[in-house]
């Protein structure tokens, strides 16, 4: 892990970095020819209702101040938005957020099964965790991604 990271539970004056972080990341979750439909809905609007969901857990994480990630967890079991600033890759942010995030999770009750729609991009990330790919890529409003799902071992 990083040195002086700080994971927190997000809150609605996060809303600005957390919707700029986002769209930064688009390139990475978007099909080439089509990622109008998903950019247009990543609003301050849309991403402060992520943030106080009443069926989603959202965190931050912090490098030396800079936002440099999000995780969010929605109904206990779904991970759904797991972003890294680009210049924040391969230091092991991903992976802070993730355990963070299971961690909430599994205080929460969930027995150790979680479900992602992985971008293509970071599948790899997510085969490291330990889900596996449980159909083909698919895409849907411009969002290219990969069903997959992490069951606890028996």
């Amino acid at each position: 892990m990083p040195e002086n990271i700080t994971i927190r539970m997000a809150e609605p004056a996060d809303v600005p970095a957390i919707t700029a972080l986002i769209r930064s990341v688009l390139p990475f979750l978007t099909e080439a020819d089509d990622g109008v439909s998903f950019a247009g809905t990543v609003t301050e609007e849309n991403v402060l209702g992520f943030v106080t969901e009443s069926d989603g857990r959202y965190q931050v994480a912090f490098v030396d101040g800079e936002l440099a990630g999000v995780v969010s967890v929605r109904d206990n079991s779904h991970l759904f938005h797991l972003y890294v600033a680009e210049r924040f890759h391969r230091r092991g942010i991903a992976r802070a957020l993730w355990q963070a995030a299971r961690g909430d999770a599994q205080a929460r009750g969930n027995p150790g099964r979680f479900t992602v729609k992985s971008s293509p991009y970071a599948v790899g990330v997510y085969e490291r965790f330990g889900f596996k790919a449980t159909g083909p890529r698919a895409g849907q409003g411009g969002l290219a991604y990969v069903p997959m799902l992490l069951e606890a071992a028996a």
